[in-house]
């Protein structure tokens, strides 16, 4: 029972992951390139689904070791490949589908504890405030550089002018006609 135990501690921290990098993702592109609030209630209910479709996926997981062990019964030929299940498989083929059964249980509980969904999603906002703070402080780093403190500035200043011209004016100058034309449609 211990490598049991062991499998499904792993999966569900391997689930865990992954749902928070859905979360953050989630939160990411919601909040920060949608310009939508955060609304912790909002998220914590695309946490719980989260958490659910990756119990279903251990299920299915579940369901495929329990055909392939029907189907390995009785065969007691020599396999043709890594997939091609026999008869002494059949102890290998139950213990991975009582793991993938005991991941998908406690994602379940996982996901009907509502304490537990909202840590989730707590995480998942500190990890998407990380990745911000992270890019915040890399561009403050490169933009906020001083011609002596760079190596490379003078053969990178014309890569930088043409960004400025090309990327950089062009998004000020759409910002500003946007802004002129909601003031005109506000004022008529």
């Amino acid at each position: 029972m211990g490598r049991t135990s062991e499998a499904v501690a792993e999966g569900v921290s391997i689930a865990s992951a992954a749902a928070r990098l859905t979360v953050r993702n989630h939160i990411l592109v919601e909040t920060i390139s949608a310009g939508a609030a955060f609304d912790r209630d909002r998220l914590a209910g695309f946490a719980r689904d989260t958490i659910l479709a990756l119990a279903e996926e251990q299920e299915r997981a579940a369901q495929r070791m329990r055909d392939l062990r029907r189907g390995a019964w009785g065969k007691f030929s020599t396999s043709s490949g890594t997939h091609d299940y026999r008869e002494r498989d059949m102890r290998n083929l139950r213990r991975r589908r009582k793991q993938y059964e005991g991941v998908a249980k406690e994602l379940r509980a996982w996901a009907d504890d509502p304490e537990r969904v909202y840590q989730l999603v707590d995480t998942a906002r500190e990890a998407a405030w990380g990745d911000v703070e992270a890019n915040l402080q890399r561009r403050l780093k490169v933009e906020g550089m001083t011609p002596d403190a760079d190596p490379d500035y003078e053969r990178m200043r014309k890569a930088r002018m043409d960004a400025l011209r090309m990327v950089d004016l062009a998004r000020l100058a759409a910002h500003t006609q946007r802004r002129r034309q909601s003031a005109e449609a506000a004022e008529s």
